[in-house]
């Protein structure tokens, strides 16, 4: 059975499109559901953008803080946040939900466009296809770039006992607003940490049994623009590192990543690891798997005078790396594209115990 894949509605680029924001909403205003609610990274709370939002008299701003990885209880937070400034207006729900920032904002609006309109807590969902009714209207307006969030079908997340998106077709975004104006001056690390999650998605879609002809021409193209941002540093590094976020996000939905994404989660899960700086040190040590892409990493590293965080697991109990490995093992589809059919003769507990333990 093919997929019949759910891509993003309406997506507008280019310097500047951040201005047309105001009018993109006002086209799903209604007189009875009018309220947006706009989630922004809190980084940008005393920052020019903060006066460029479109907001109108009963929109709600909420300062999203993104110190740690996107977690259900988070979510349900906001959401209830959504419901009690609702409930003062007219409507049940909001004309819609914008998320403005990276990947783990995107994440936050996604989730909580569809918590507004499905019953219980987000861990309930955390899974494949498990959300029955479609969300608020949804879009993102990227402040950084890398992640793919603003084309993905899943919201990552972490709940009280797994690391997992919740993936549905109904999580993908309505719009998106892709300015490369508002990735510029984005400082290192955190800029090089988020492109090479695009980096990595694009080495694992590329390498993966799942590989498909349309995979491969959004990964390749993706990868074509990593390499020349991160090893040429062209003039145009900004508008590129976002249409290569685009394009890398493309290929995955429509295959799949690996190895990496696999242990990176169960590192965000017991260490509360960034995703971007989580994939770059389980990255680092895979050469047995990815070795033309873990040497030209390590060539974006030296160039950009990237030190990774090291010893990270020498003092985890016991109970925590079994954790990590249950977390990983969860994420089935990610070893299959990785490794095949009968990736579970391949790839033990001990095997993934001892990439652990290099970290």
């Amino acid at each position: 059975m093919f997929r019949n894949f759910k891509m993003v509605s309406k997506m507008v680029f280019g310097r500047g499109c951040f201005a047309q924001l105001g009018d993109i909403l006002k086209e799903q205003r209604r007189a009875d559901r009018s309220v947006m609610v706009f989630l922004v990274d809190d980084v940008h709370k005393n920052k020019p953008l903060k006066d460029r939002l479109p907001l109108e008299k009963d929109d709600l701003l909420i300062w999203v803080n993104v110190d740690d990885e996107p977690k259900t209880k988070y979510v349900d937070q906001l959401v209830g946040q959504v419901r009690t400034h609702m409930e003062e207006k007219t409507g049940d729900l909001p004309a819609g939900v914008i998320g403005i920032g990276g990947g783990s904002s995107m994440d936050l609006s996604k989730a909580v466009a569809l918590m507004l309109t499905n019953p219980g807590s987000a861990a309930d969902y955390q899974g494949w296809d498990l959300i029955q009714n479609p969300a608020v209207y949804h879009a993102a307006v990227p402040t950084l770039s890398g992640t793919g969030a603003e084309v993905s079908r899943t919201t990552v997340l972490t709940g009280p006992e797994k690391k997992l998106g919740i993936n549905s077709d109904h999580t993908v975004f309505d719009q998106i607003v892709l300015d490369p104006e508002l990735i510029a001056g984005a400082p290192n690390p955190q800029r090089f940490y988020t492109g090479m999650d695009c980096y990595i998605h694009c080495v694992e879609s590329l390498e993966g049994t799942y590989l498909n002809s349309f995979s491969q021409a959004y990964g390749e193209k993706s990868m074509a623009l990593c390499q020349d941002v991160f090893l040429a540093d062209p003039e145009d590094a900004d508008d590129k590192l976002m249409m290569a976020s685009y394009c890398g996000g493309m290929s995955i939905a429509y295959s799949q990543v690996g190895i990496c994404h696999a242990l990176s989660y169960g590192l965000a899960f017991v260490l509360g690891l960034h995703h971007g700086i989580g994939n770059s040190v389980v990255f680092d040590y895979l050469e047995d798997y990815y070795p033309q892409g873990v040497r030209e990493f390590r060539q974006m590293m030296e160039r950009h005078r990237i030190d990774l965080p090291r010893n990270l697991t020498a003092n985890l109990s016991d109970a925590q790396m079994e954790k990590m490995v249950d977390v990983a093992l969860v994420l089935e589809p990610l070893w299959e594209n990785a490794l095949g059919n009968d990736w579970k003769t391949i790839i033990t507990r001990e095997k993934i115990r001892e990439l652990y333990r290099k970290m």
